[in-house]
């Protein structure tokens, strides 16, 4: 019986990928504060899909489910934002996203982000509404 092998990479990230996700996931944050879909919507990749409960009801689909709400939903002035987590393996990564205050609702956003074209996008968003 063969032993099976894990391979790891251990290359060291170059920490510009951090800033680049950083930037990216700002302008999602930049989006919610104005209400404007304009403002978030180059944070993520055109097939984007969202996921989540709102109470009861799966909120899913498009990542135009999220641009409609945020339109909808209008100015959030008071939202914070606090990355917890990013994890990065060659053109994938993971991020860990707190929000506080999107008119008055407290999400955990976890985004999968791909490098598409040297430019980091959100592929998908799944939230928790706490309540």
């Amino acid at each position: 019986m063969q032993k099976e092998q894990k391979i790891m990479s251990n290359a060291p990230i170059d920490l510009s990928e951090y800033d680049a996700i950083t930037r990216t996931v700002q302008r999602y944050i930049n989006g919610g504060k104005s209400g404007r879909t304009t403002d978030m919507k180059a944070a993520f990749h055109p097939e984007a899909t969202i996921f989540g409960y709102i109470g009861a009801d799966l909120f899913g689909g498009p990542i135009q489910k999220l641009f409609d709400w945020n339109d909808q939903n209008g100015p959030a002035t008071e939202l914070q934002g606090r990355i917890t987590s990013i994890d990065i393996i060659d053109t994938i990564a993971m991020v860990r996203l707190e929000l506080e205050n999107w008119t008055g609702h407290r999400f955990t956003d976890l985004f999968t982000m791909l490098k598409v074209d040297g430019e980091w996008k959100i592929m998908n968003k799944v939230f928790h509404l706490h309540p």
